[in-house]
């Protein structure tokens, strides 16, 4: 494994990075492995460890410094790190829909996105950051990207608020033509295992399956949906990272981008392909949804993926239940869970 502790003067650094931040978390880890697979090791990482596990997302990659976020804002805004740095794709966030410290929320997924943002617009960097379907809210605006549609979403929690500020803030100041947002709808997949309550619903009814025999599913309080058939856009993981790095790669491609599959599918469909996965007997129980969000809860999403098409991202999204099974068989039942385990040792 290749992994240089060079702190220090910036001058240390003897090649141009590309910066990951958040990535010690899902989707960050995420993109270095895709990274790694294309041979490429040259990235900083820039995280905050904390008292989770995530940092075991890191152990199987390869990159060539760790920083925290913290003292990496600082020393990019000083100077320290330029010339040293290739651009920044920036995954780094709070995504605790639950989370109720709205100023917390301001400072970490807004102030510090449009910080990241001035630096490389000023020194002509380019710029990829997380955005979020929650954003959409309940869905009456529909789910397209179209950039002129910013304005009327109104999300549903701090979260989401927190990054349709950063959106809305790009687009006021016609920053949207110098760097691309993702809005990523509902990832699940290896190297989720710290997020806790904010886990996939996959993960969770693995969880439930190995331990109690059955999946528990939310009520409907919707008289529009059936208990269970809440629809969502799942997409897994590795097609998040393919489309990422595409668009990362295509220098030209500008704007916010939905990514999904572009096909909502049920709960149900979801659980159903978890019991096949894990071949045990369908045994599923509904459960009242708890009441500080059901105000809040989006009931169905699906990606319009059009604008994604026309930058040339031609990859068929996996179907759900190939990727779950997927995710099961080969990460979750499996002594190594993470991303990267398929990577040989490298000094």
């Amino acid at each position: 494994m290749i992994f240089k502790v060079e702190r220090g003067l910036a001058s240390e650094y003897n090649k141009i990075m590309l910066v990951i931040t958040g990535s010690a978390g899902f989707i960050g880890s995420a993109l270095v492995w895709g990274f790694n697979k294309r041979g490429l090791d040259d990235i900083l990482i820039v995280d905050s460890l904390g008292r989770d596990e995530k940092w075991k997302n890191l152990v199987n990659l390869r990159f060539r410094d760790f920083m925290d976020k913290d003292e990496f804002i600082i020393r990019l805004e000083k100077g320290e790190l330029d010339g040293k740095i290739e651009d920044i794709i920036h995954m780094g966030a709070c995504s605790d829909t639950m989370e109720r410290d709205a100023d917390f929320l301001l400072r970490n997924n807004y102030e510090y996105s449009k910080r990241l943002a001035l630096w490389c617009l000023k020194r002509g960097k380019r710029l990829l950051y997380a955005s979020s379907a929650a954003t959409y809210g309940d869905g009456k605006m529909g789910f397209s990207d179209d950039h002129s549609l910013l304005p009327s979403l109104r999300p549903l929690n701090m979260y989401a608020y927190s990054k349709h500020l950063f959106d809305l803030w790009a687009y006021r100041n016609g920053f949207l033509d110098k760097m691309v947002g993702l809005k990523y709808f509902n990832v699940f997949g290896p190297n989720e295992y710290h997020k806790g309550e904010m886990r996939s619903v996959i993960h969770k009814a693995y969880e439930q399956i190995k331990r109690e025999g059955k999946i528990r599913l939310f009520k409907s309080y919707n008289p529009n949906f059936r208990d269970g058939w809440q629809m969502r856009d799942f997409v897994y993981i590795k097609d998040v990272v393919e489309a990422t790095i595409f668009l990362y790669e295509n220098k030209k491609v500008r704007g916010i981008y939905n990514v999904g599959t572009g096909r909502a599918r049920s709960f149900y469909d979801l659980a159903m392909a978890v019991f096949r996965a894990l071949e045990v007997e369908p045994n599923i129980e509904f459960i009242d949804m708890p009441e500080e969000i059901r105000d809040k809860y989006q009931y169905w999403t699906q990606a319009d993926i059009t604008k994604l098409r026309k930058t040339g991202f031609e990859r068929e999204f996996t179907p759900l239940e190939e990727a779950v099974s997927d995710y099961i068989r080969n990460y979750l039942l499996k002594p190594d869970p993470y991303l990267g385990n398929e990577f040989e040792e490298r000094s």
